[in-house]
Formats: C-alpha cells, structure tokens, sequence
C-alpha cells in the first residue's frame, strides 16, 4: 500500500516537460556582432590569437561591482545562470541593474536553480512581466501554485530529481564578457552580510572563451527541465505593477549602491576600460568545461562529468604540486589512493576546505572526516578554514562578521588555474551540474596558489596533523581521549593546539557524528 501511495503521489506530482510550454528557443549573440565589447576586444584578440583575456575577482566587492559593470555594459544581451539568486540587499542591486539594462533595450535571460525557489518572490515575478526580460527556472519539483504540503511531498515522492541541482554560476554580456566562479547572487557572497561572508573567488574572462559559457548557457536555457517562471508562479502583474517594481528598485539603488559598494571604482564603461588596456587582463590560452543538462535530464550511471574529468587529468599530469581550495571535499577512497600515487612521486598536495567551525554544511563534514587521517598518512597537507577572521580589510580572507569558505579553485604546478562552481566530491561529480574554466596562465596561477598561501596561514586556518607519539603520551599523562589528530592555529600571536574539531561546539560535533551514521554518502 505504501509503494502505491508514493507512486500515486509522484505521479500526481509530475510535471509535462518545459517544451510542453509556450516556450520561444533563444540563442546567444554571434559573436560577430558588432557591439561596443566588440570593438574594444577585437584589437586585443588579434594581438593574442587563440587566448582569452582573464581577471581574477578576489573580494566580494570586486564581484559586485564587476557584474553590475558587465549589466551596464551590454548593449544586446545579458544572460545570468545561477544556483542561488536572493532578493537581498546585493540581489536587489543587480536586479535593479539588469533591469536598467533592459530597459535600454537589453535582451536579459534569467535562469536560476529552483532549490532556492522560495526567493523569487514578487521582485522577480515583476521584473518576469517586462518585454525584454525572461525568467525560467531550472528543475522544478514543484511550483508556486502549490501549497508548502505538496512542494514537500514532492521532494520526499521525486528525492532523486530533487537531489540533482544546476550548481553553474555565470553571468555574460553580448557573449564578450563573462564572469565564472563560485559566486551566487546574495549578500554572503558580497561582502554585505552583517553574519556570514563566504570567502570566494570569481574569474572575468573576455573574448573567445565567452561563446563556449554562452553555448552552455543555452543548452540549459533550452532544456527540457527550464520552465518559465510564468508557469510556476501564481502572481501575475501588468504595466502598472511594473512600474512599481521599476521605482522600487529605483530607490533601492538610490539608498544602497553607495553604502554596498555596488558602484564601479572606476566609472569609465567597460569598453573604453578594455580598448585603453585599463581592465588589467591576463591573456592566455583557456578551455572550458561544463556539465550537459542531460546529466539532470536523463542520469545515467555512465555518465562522466567533464569538468571533473579534467580536472583528474590535469592532476595526474602534474609534476610538483597541486593546491586544492574546496569547502566540501569529500575525496573517499578513490581520492585517497590517487592523492597517495602523487605524494609517492613526489608531488606535494595541499587541500585547503571548512572547519567544522566554519562549514554551513555540516553533513558533508561527517562525510569528508574519516578520510582525513588516511589522507595525511598519504602525505597530503591538511588546513581547515577558521569561522572566525578578524583582519581588519574585506578581501578574500577579511571580515569581522563569521566567514566560511565557498572558493572552488585548484592549482596545477603554478602553471594552471581551474576556477568555477566545481567542489572536489561525489556531489559534484554525479549529481549536480558544474562548470569550471582551465586556464593555462602561470602568472593567475601564482595570483591564486598565494591567495592560497596567505588563507593557509595560522592566523586564517588550523593545520591539521597526526598526533606525533610525544603529543600521544601526553594525552595519556592527562588521561585526556587519544586523538589520532591535532588542530594547531595562531590567535593574539599564541600558537594553539586542539584535539577535537576546534570551535565546534556540542551541536555541530553531534550533528556530524548523527550524519556520519546515515546512509547518505552518495548525496555528500
């Protein structure tokens, strides 16, 4: 009866795909569209055939003000795909300079995960009415029209395609400029939250590379598994409703822009910026790797991810290092074992994650803790990010406000940068969609691998060690539990040792021992 039950309920709960809806295909600008990026770029390109111009966006200030820069500066399209989209402070900000664009005839494609649907609320729904602005939503397991009962119903009816999530973060203008990283839309990410700053990194690439995340943009856009925002959300709005969306975010703009940093240091537009050679790029040559909405549309167990794909190759391929920055790392086995050949060779692995003090996802902590161990007898270096950072800047590792890292990047012997959406763990792998840029530049290489040294520093993160058998006997003097690891920081100039996850606390340590016994390794 109670296989009936569910079955009748999922049935019940499924929805006709996207295409089902009346649903125009859009594609990306031609890249050989003349548009002011255009110009600017074209002198630049022919100076460096076959590599794309690239900046790494290191503060949450930096990345807010470098998308507001890119909504400002298209003249045809915007595209913006993303995990996470708020209507905060900073959401409501970008919001009101998409809308600014649209409104100077600006085409602006929209599509957000539909995790997080709860956020788009009477904003978006708003902005959804425009002529030039077209919200979809990605994956749905149920929508608006339906009460909290039966959206829940469907994520306990559907788990497997609740599970599987479009993690890509990008935003482009005129298919010239892109932004790519870990970065999604709210204050966290910006800098602009009072209790939580997630330390992240983003990348500005211009150029020949932007039409690969522009064509992987599309595929997503057109999916079977993109619905319209008008099909799933109950509130509709006419001109007038609009227009108060409009001078809503007018004043929005008006009372935070300053206080939020939003608006660009440097208020020359981005295309006399790149024809002055003012934007400080990089050039160099790139790839870009990204998951296939099939992977949602239709999983199947033989599926192989890309961006994951490369990035194994590059690894195994390196010579001296490989620095890892992924605040869910949860290698298994299989990581073990590959870290090991290479520390066996000679190389050196450093992998920079969360505390358990500082993740916000506890139960991919119960699942990355019991490798940590067999990881360090492999050799590899281990340094979990502090909560707390009290430098006095607002940079990659500057708040006064909690601070959990969210960077996904990975260094190849300071020669290669893989930068984007992608954690090194099962999640990534199977189950949510990816995408990441490889780009082959020694010099945003180093940029990155000393962002890394500096945020492995004591003051910024625990080392973590075995317990060497002095530290064991000691523990035996005390009558204090052998731990088979040691946490050491620096705090106030005091060096400091720990033999539990530091900070922790009782909630966090239970939560991960409570975690640890469910069979849920296949989702972490």
């Amino acid at each position: 009866m109670l296989c009936c039950a569910t079955a009748l309920l999922t049935a019940c709960a499924t929805m006709p795909p996207a295409t089902a809806y009346d649903r125009q295909i859009t594609h990306a600008l031609p890249v050989t569209e003349i548009t002011p990026l255009h110009t600017a770029l074209a002198p630049l390109e022919a100076a460096h055939p076959n590599e794309s111009g690239f900046r790494v966006l290191a503060s949450g200030t930096d990345a807010l003000q470098m998308r507001i820069a890119l909504a400002r500066a298209a003249t045809k399209t915007l595209d913006m795909q993303y995990y996470i989209a708020n209507e905060d402070t900073t959401g409501k900000l970008l919001l009101a300079a998409a809308l600014y664009a649209a409104d100077h005839g600006v085409r602006v494609r929209m599509l957000v995960d539909d995790l997080n649907f709860k956020d788009i609320d009477q904003t978006m729904a708003g902005l959804n009415s425009h002529d030039n602005i077209e919200i979809r939503v990605f994956n749905p397991f149920g929508s608006a029209q339906e009460g909290v009962f039966e959206r829940t119903t469907n994520v306990f009816t559907q788990i497997g395609h609740f599970t599987r999530r479009m993690h890509n973060k990008s935003m482009i203008a005129d298919n010239q400029l892109a932004i790519v990283g870990g970065r999604n839309l709210g204050d966290e990410y910006f800098s602009a939250s009072e209790t939580l700053q997630f330390r992240d990194l983003d990348v500005l690439a211009a150029g020949q590379i932007t039409a690969d995340v522009s064509a992987s943009f599309d595929n997503y856009w057109n999916s079977s598994i993109a619905y319209p925002l008008r099909v799933l959300n109950k509130q509709k709005f006419n001109a007038k409703e609009l227009d108060q969306t409009r001078d809503d975010l007018r004043q929005h703009w008006r009372i935070n822009a300053d206080p939020y940093n939003a608006k660009p240091l440097n208020a020359t537009p981005l295309a006399s910026q790149i024809a002055k050679d003012q934007l400080g790029l990089t050039w160099a040559p790139a790839e870009f790797e990204a998951d296939l909405p099939e992977k949602i549309e239709h999983p199947s167990p033989d599926y192989v991810s890309p961006p994951m794909q490369r990035l194994i190759e590059l690894m195994h391929d390196a010579q001296k290092d490989f620095l890892i920055i992924s605040p869910y790392f949860v290698p298994h086995e299989t990581g073990v074992k590959a870290a090991g050949e290479l520390t066996h060779r000679g190389l050196r692995i450093a992998v920079l994650t969360n505390s358990l003090a500082a993740t916000d996802a506890v139960a991919v902590q119960a699942g990355y803790s019991p490798f940590r161990v067999p990881l360090l007898q492999q050799g590899v270096e281990l340094y979990e990010f502090k909560p707390q950072q009290k430098a006095p800047r607002a940079g990659f590792t500057g708040s006064r406000s909690r601070a959990s890292l969210h960077a996904k990047a990975y260094v190849i012997d300071h020669k290669i940068l893989v930068i984007g959406s992608m954690n090194l763990d099962p999640r990534s792998a199977n189950l949510n969609t990816e995408q990441t840029l490889v780009i082959h530049s020694p010099a945003l290489a180093d940029q990155v691998a000393q962002i890394f040294e500096h945020a492995i520093a004591p003051e910024v993160s625990y080392r973590v060690t075995l317990a060497d058998p002095a530290q064991l006997a000691y523990l035996r003097s005390i009558g204090a539990p052998l731990s088979p690891l040691v946490w050491t920081d620096v705090e106030n100039g005091t060096r400091r040792t720990y033999i539990f996850d530091p900070q922790a606390g009782f909630y966090r340590n239970a939560l991960t021992g409570l975690f640890s016994l469910l069979p849920v390794n296949e989702q972490l």
